[in-house]
């Protein structure tokens, strides 16, 4: 049994309307986070090609304000899970319970029941806890005793882990990192942005005075034009060619999954969207290699002994693999301006 819970979206947007919408979210987003446009923008980006983020860094650097910055920038239900050691799976997904009135049984909806979950420390619960989040993750959907239960539209789960501090934590395992469209860290601001900081968070915190700029009607509406945006066959191959090097390095023990070429691909129609363009280029994929690609993958024991680490082991193989050489354009479609292939 599933139970649907929206409507079709109203329609893909024009470009400008498409930018329009992607600044003001970002410009909300930037009056919490300073001198982090990079990371707004692909958090942003992973929004709309309808995946999750992982954002792995040190304490204190802005990992949990971004994520709640993304979410009241959108009107739309948010709900935030502290992971902890002693959280139940039925706190993830809902449960099953019996209504003395009615004698039977009712569903009571858990934390995933919303557009926008932010699941904190996401490595201090149990595996089991953790497994709680596989199915909804890759197929949008919950189930519970029999019954399959389908969730909002848009969906996304953005989690925070800190990877300095392991004491009482479970690592993430493969099929869990993988369900993760991209790892981003947000790093230490700049000088002038810790300056800024200082001022604007020094007497109230500015997240209380965010206030909404789109709605979930207005995401879907995102996410129906960056699924239009056109990948030729060139780029797809591209892309094919840099997932397969990554099970072809010697230094990688497991190379990146199917999945991720895939991802790969939907992240790159919403960079190329946000930059008002309506086909992907090699230089998006190639920007996006290792936010993408580097938390999929394990490399081996020597590589590890060598202190080598996965985003430094992707860039080498971005930088290693050439760009297409065929003369074809990568906006293929007919009547369209083309951009021919580069070498390096």
């Amino acid at each position: 049994m599933t139970t649907p819970t929206w409507g079709e979206p109203a329609g893909p947007l024009t470009s400008a309307e498409f930018r329009a919408a992607a600044q003001a979210i970002m410009a909300n987003i930037e009056q919490v986070i300073e001198g982090k446009s990079a990371t707004v923008r692909l958090a942003l980006a992973v929004l709309i090609a309808e995946g999750h983020l992982l954002i792995e860094d040190v304490p204190g650097v802005g990992k949990t304000k971004l994520a709640k910055a993304l979410a009241r920038s959108i009107d739309c239900s948010v709900r935030r899970i502290q992971f902890t050691p002693d959280l139940l799976p039925s706190d993830v997904t809902g449960v099953s319970v019996y209504n003395q009135e009615t004698r039977d049984f009712e569903f009571k909806p858990g934390a995933v029941f919303a557009n926008l979950v932010v699941g904190d420390e996401i490595n201090r619960a149990s595996p089991k806890t953790q497994s709680a989040l596989l199915e909804c993750m890759e197929e949008r959907q919950v189930t519970v005793d029999g019954t399959t239960y389908e969730l909002q539209a848009p969906f996304m789960v953005v989690a925070t882990q800190n990877p300095i501090e392991m004491e009482g934590t479970y690592p993430l395992p493969e099929a869990q990192r993988d369900r993760f469209t991209a790892r981003i860290a947000m790093g230490y601001p700049d000088p002038r942005a810790e300056l800024a900081m200082l001022s604007g968070h020094g007497d109230h915190d500015p997240l209380n005075d965010l206030r909404a700029v789109a709605d979930a009607a207005l995401v879907r509406r995102l996410i129906e034009t960056a699924r239009a945006v056109h990948a030729a066959d060139a780029v797809q191959q591209y892309a094919i060619a840099l997932v397969t090097a990554t099970r072809e390095a010697p230094e990688i023990r497991l190379g990146a999954s199917p999945r991720s070429t895939l991802q790969l691909i939907r992240t790159a129609k919403a960079v190329a969207a946000l930059e008002g363009r309506d086909y992907v280029l090699p230089d998006d994929l190639q920007a996006l290699a290792v936010p993408v690609l580097a938390h999929r993958i394990i490399p081996t024991a020597d590589a590890q002994l060598n202190r080598r680490t996965t985003d430094a082991i992707v860039s080498e193989i971005v930088h290693r693999l050439p760009l297409p050489h065929a003369r074809n354009p990568y906006d293929t479609r007919d009547g369209r301006a083309s951009y021919e292939s580069r070498g390096r």
